[in-house]
Formats: structure tokens, sequence, C-alpha cells
């Protein structure tokens, strides 16, 4: 199983949308985001709010299968995926259907006991 461990910025003002995203996802939404976790499928994930001297960072740890959960969030249409990109969209500025040609996070240490 791979793992993802990423940062995407938050726009400036959107740390409130930010937290109302998350919310919203494993609340009112978390039947249809349990839905599309298990498509990839994603066994855990977690998001986590960095403020640095820099900006914000929404940071993004996930376990499962990376590529088929990004191909599937970029390329489904039902009402909650999109829902879900627009979410990332307004909070971060990335549109989750557009490829990234930059290279993915680099894992430099990962140990377990």
């Amino acid at each position: 199983m791979a793992v993802f461990n990423g940062m995407f910025p938050i726009l400036p003002g959107k740390e409130k949308a930010a937290r109302t995203f998350a919310e919203q996802t494993i609340g009112p939404r978390r039947g249809d985001f349990a839905t599309l976790q298990g498509r990839a499928p994603i066994t855990r994930e977690t998001w986590t709010v960095q403020t640095t001297p820099a900006g914000s960072f929404m940071l993004v740890w996930f376990e499962g299968d990376v590529e088929a959960a990004f191909q599937d969030l970029a390329t489904t249409q039902d009402d909650f995926s999109s829902w879900f990109r627009a979410q990332i969209l307004e909070v971060t500025g990335v549109d989750m259907t557009q490829p990234d040609d930059s290279p993915p996070p680099e894992t430099v240490l990962d140990w377990r006991a």
C-alpha cells in the first residue's frame, strides 16, 4: 500500500473555509467521502492546517492506491466529487482536474516499529 504526504497552499483569508471544508467532509458529507475513499481504496487520511511565516498550508496524508485516488478525484463527475474538487480549488487554488507536472513529494524517511 502506498502513502501520499503532501502540502497544499491555503489561499490568504481561506483558513476558515479550509476548516469548514474539513468539517463538512467528515460531518454531513461523511458517507459520500467514505464512498470516494473506498473507490481507490484509501484506508486512512489526515488533514492538518500548518501556519508558517510563508502562509498557511493544508498537509494531507493518506494511505492506499495513490494513483487511483488522484485519477478518480480528477475524473469522477458525481455531485460529491464535483463539490470536493470545487472546495479544493476555492481553498488552495489547486485544480484537481489538471495534471501536475511537478514531481510527487519525495519520502526521505519512513520508520515503522
